[in-house]
């Protein structure tokens, strides 16, 4: 070591100055030593993230869909297997001219668990995995390639219109895609075990007693649905976390994403809500005796019989069971997606 010194050229004193100010003297370390290590962390920390960053956008577009695909099925899976007793119950509602009360959600929950035990909660439910599994797939991994297509990249507040239309877009994409699936969900929902006892005998039983039609009544509602519920719970999302990561504390991961994920399902669901009553009279009207043929038919009748706060019934449900739901699937989608992306780019720097 002294021989190492004795070789260097002679330093200043102000360099000399600048140097112990750095240095531990008799065991212990000055004010700007103490800040310098953190500093020194946080840099290569921030360094670290930029790398991860650049690493992440080097994945390839395939490898983009399916990590897309694979964590929005698991997350559409979780959310919707959490509210399932919630969503049969605000569905029964939504199909009835019985007045929805918190008092009477509960009583209705409380005589299905009676009549055919608690398990009937999630009846309905296989129908629900069937279909949001592809249909979360499709609408998570649709989102994020509309937003290439767009050149929507965190720039929500640059170009709202850009951001909203990506979202209605996949919306659109993963409804067409899985509708039947929903139109036989809706039917188990709001019957008994003895009337439809499987998925199969209800695909059949519509196909013989209705036709193939039937499989899509009630879509172009539905469509018109998805538009600002998709677009409005994508850009709420995007946007309240973009603005989060600029002028709040970052919170830690899986929570920030449930505060998002929640806000943007009560904007979303609020939103659409009325043609989301529209869409489930038209699927369900065969089985329950009423006659809703067309969007506008359906919206006169429930007009005329029931009034203006008929399509807005359980909306007080989804305020609940929204937040929960949406929250969860954009959370769990996020989390597993960037596990998964993390992975495809730590195994090719091995």
């Amino acid at each position: 070591m002294s021989g190492h010194a004795a070789a260097r050229p002679v330093e200043g004193s102000q360099a000399v100055l600048e140097r112990l100010q750095v240095l531990p003297i008799a065991g212990k370390h000055t004010s700007s030593a103490t800040s310098a290590v953190p500093m020194d962390r946080q840099n290569a920390a921030g360094m670290d993230e930029q790398k991860k960053h650049k690493q992440m956008d080097s994945i390839s577009n395939a490898q983009r869909v399916w990590t897309s695909l694979l964590s929005g099925a698991i997350a559409g899976a979780l959310a919707k297997t959490t509210i399932a007793p919630l969503d049969r119950t605000k569905i029964n509602f939504q199909i009835s001219k019985q007045p929805y009360s918190a008092r009477a959600a509960v009583q209705f929950l409380v005589k299905a668990m009676r009549t055919e035990g608690l398990l009937s909660l999630w009846r309905g439910n296989s129908a629900t995995m069937i279909r949001i599994v592809p249909y979360s797939a499709v609408q998570f991994t649709a989102h994020e390639q509309w937003k290439r297509i767009l050149r929507v990249n965190g720039s929500e507040r640059k170009k709202p219109w850009a951001s909203f239309l990506a979202g209605s877009l996949a919306g659109v994409t993963s409804q067409t895609m899985t509708y039947p699936l929903d139109m036989m969900r809706a039917r188990m929902a709001v019957t008994v075990k003895a009337e439809y006892k499987t998925l199969r005998q209800v695909f059949w039983r519509i196909y013989r007693d209705e036709g193939i039609l039937a499989y899509y009544r009630g879509f172009n509602a539905t469509i018109l649905g998805a538009i600002p519920y998709a677009g409005c719970s994508f850009f709420t999302y995007d946007f309240l976390k973009n603005l989060m990561a600029v002028y709040t504390v970052p919170i830690p991961g899986f929570s920030t994403s449930l505060i998002c994920g929640g806000i943007a399902g009560v904007v979303g669901q609020t939103s659409s809500y009325p043609l989301d009553i529209v869409r489930r009279r038209m699927q369900t009207s065969a089985i329950k005796g009423q006659h809703y043929h067309t969007i506008k038919s359906t919206i006169v009748k429930i007009y005329t019989e029931e009034g203006i706060m008929a399509f807005y019934k359980s909306l007080s449900m989804n305020w609940v069971k929204g937040p929960i739901a949406v929250g969860v699937s954009f959370a769990t989608h996020d989390a597993i997606r960037h596990k998964l992306r993390v992975f495809i780019c730590e195994d090719k720097n091995t």
